[in-house]
């Protein structure tokens, strides 16, 4: 598409600037340079190139270089030229200054659209709108992937500049949206195209050094895209309190702890009765909870298990021992395992013994 040509107004009284200064030797005066800067804004707002701008003027002092100048001495030659550098300068200042208040007001724009986006806020038809500015269509499906690395980032950090780049190198034509949200790396992505958000997980462990991606479920429609996102940043909480390392985590393949969590005093309760014993243990209950835990990561295999917990197969036995004795209830029976187990995971969901039940 060709660029919109510029007319000759755009330059104001250039040409008559330069008349002048041939004649007088004088420079440009205050107001003509604030002429020259507000010419510039004005240029930037129509849309115009600043080089086919900068070009315009001197294809302009080429064709109406003053006569004065020709048969003049070196140091009118010397003036138009200042005048010339002294005009160019201010109307490049102007146009650049209104390229950056736009910026600032297309990223205010843009994060305003986001937190509305993440949080559910505004009209949600309204909302549907703003997002085709922004490359998503909300009527479809939509997943949300959410990375968390070892310091809080924005959008101009090199971390998330750097996952863009490579989002967009392989997905150029797709409608993706990368930010960040509360210090971590956001994407939004269409549900029927779960292999840019693998490719986002893949390049933000990478390049957060080690952080952990968690990925929502496909949901439609504008609140899709908030249920999803609470899908995500929810995974990555259970990751804190359950201990869970993968570099990725798939909502879809968590849901067994919210349906655990959802009646929280019923869990509370197993809590406290199958394991509110282990709090009379020398040391307290963390050591115990914790080898039952691994205990049952590792399916019951003692060996293993003192393997991670770094004691002797004997210290670990000792340990399942005691536990018998203060709940009552064996690990390795598999009439007690499940509600022990059960108990465990409840434990961690609600940070007990750290926090009272």
């Amino acid at each position: 598409m060709a660029e919109p040509r510029i007319p000759a107004e755009a330059l104001g009284d250039y040409t008559g600037i330069l008349a002048e200064v041939a004649r007088t030797g004088r420079r440009l005066t205050r107001a003509e340079l604030e002429t020259r800067r507000e010419l510039g804004r004005a240029a930037a707002e129509a849309g115009y190139q600043l080089r086919a701008l900068v070009t315009l003027h001197l294809a302009v002092t080429r064709a109406h270089w003053p006569q004065a100048a020709v048969a003049a001495t070196a140091s009118t030659t010397d003036s138009v030229l200042a005048a010339v550098e002294q005009a160019v300068d201010a109307f490049a200042e102007g146009f650049e200054r209104a390229q950056r208040l736009t910026v600032r007001r297309e990223e205010a724009a843009r994060r305003e659209f986001i937190d509305d986006l993440l949080y559910g806020r505004s009209d949600m038809g309204r909302l549907a709108e703003r997002a085709t500015r922004f490359g998503l269509r909300l009527s479809r499906a939509h997943a949300v992937a959410v990375a968390a690395g070892g310091e809080a980032y924005t959008e101009t950090d090199p971390v998330p500049r750097a996952v863009e780049a490579a989002l967009l190198a392989r997905f150029s034509g797709r409608k993706i949206l990368l930010t960040t949200k509360d210090g971590r790396l956001v994407c939004i992505a269409p549900g029927s195209q779960p292999d840019v958000l693998r490719h986002f997980a893949k390049q933000s462990h990478a390049a957060t050094e080690g952080g952990q991606v968690a990925i929502g479920r496909a949901h439609r429609g504008p609140g899709g895209v908030v249920a999803s996102y609470d899908e995500a940043l929810e995974a990555l909480d259970l990751a804190t309190r359950m201990g869970l390392d993968d570099p990725v985590l798939h909502a879809s393949d968590l849901l067994v702890y919210p349906v655990l969590t959802r009646d929280r005093q019923a869990m509370a309760d197993l809590v406290r009765s199958q394991l509110g014993s282990l709090q009379r243990a020398r040391g307290g209950a963390e050591p115990l909870l914790e080898t039952l835990s691994v205990y049952f990561d590792v399916g019951c295999v003692s060996a293993e298990a003192a393997r991670r917990l770094s004691l002797s197969v004997r210290a670990l036995t000792y340990r399942l021992q005691r536990i018998h004795e203060l709940t009552g209830a064996d690990p390795s029976d598999p009439m007690h395992r499940y509600s022990l187990q059960t108990a465990v995971i409840g434990a961690r969901l609600l940070d007990w013994p750290a926090t009272e039940l």
